[in-house]
């Protein structure tokens, strides 16, 4: 079984590190989820009221650690391995008939989670812009149950686990300065569909 999913992510995050080229954060936020096309039916006898499981706010926490070690004044290599874990349940409701009888079934997400590390090279061009590009791996995974069973949506059968399809990608960025000791990160990453993100860091 296959199935797309989506999240958008806010959160803060907070770092300590060294001079020579170590640090570890921790970050904490909120997320969504959305599991496209989870509540279609495939057989005409049953009908629901939507396609996609969704839902929002649910709290998080990612922990990691990252090391860079410079080759000159231009250019250097880093690297870093980060985890992630939902500590709430994702939960969605849908409702519809099988063979002209009412139904409704809740859907819940649990254990959601992910590790990942990569490897990056980084240039630092003039006013100490800094743009990075490398590989990275990734694992992650889930379980869904559901309320009840019905026919023709695949999830509604019992506990199913879900793990990421594809677990080699790539990842680049660029971070440029802002005012004093504000820094903007622009980055994007692909494995199986393409992701973008920017975070303001305030270095103290």
């Amino acid at each position: 079984m296959e199935q797309v999913t989506r999240q958008n992510q806010i959160y803060s995050e907070l770092g300590y590190g060294s001079r020579n080229g170590w640090e570890i954060t921790a970050r904490v936020g909120m997320s969504d989820l959305k599991l496209l096309d989870a509540f279609n039916s495939s057989t005409a006898s049953t009908t629901t009221s939507k396609g996609d499981f969704e839902e929002h706010g649910k709290f998080f926490s990612t922990l990691g650690a990252k090391g860079f070690y410079p080759f000159n004044m231009t250019f250097g290599m880093g690297a870093f391995i980060q985890g992630t874990y939902c500590f709430s349940d994702f939960t969605d409701t849908v409702s519809g008939t099988q063979n002209g009888a009412p139904f409704s079934v809740e859907l819940g997400v649990k254990n959601l989670w992910d590790v990942n590390f990569g490897m990056g090279f980084q240039v630092t061009l003039p006013n100490d812009i800094k743009m990075y590009i490398g590989p990275y791996v990734q694992y992650s995974e889930f379980k869904v149950s559901s309320s009840a069973k019905a026919a023709g949506i695949a999830f509604a059968s019992g506990e199913t686990t879900m793990k990421n399809k594809t677990g080699f990608g790539g990842f680049t960025g660029i971070e440029i300065p802002l005012a004093k000791g504000f820094r903007l990160n622009l980055e994007g990453q692909y494995t199986e569909s393409l992701s973008a993100g920017a975070a303001v860091i305030y270095v103290y």
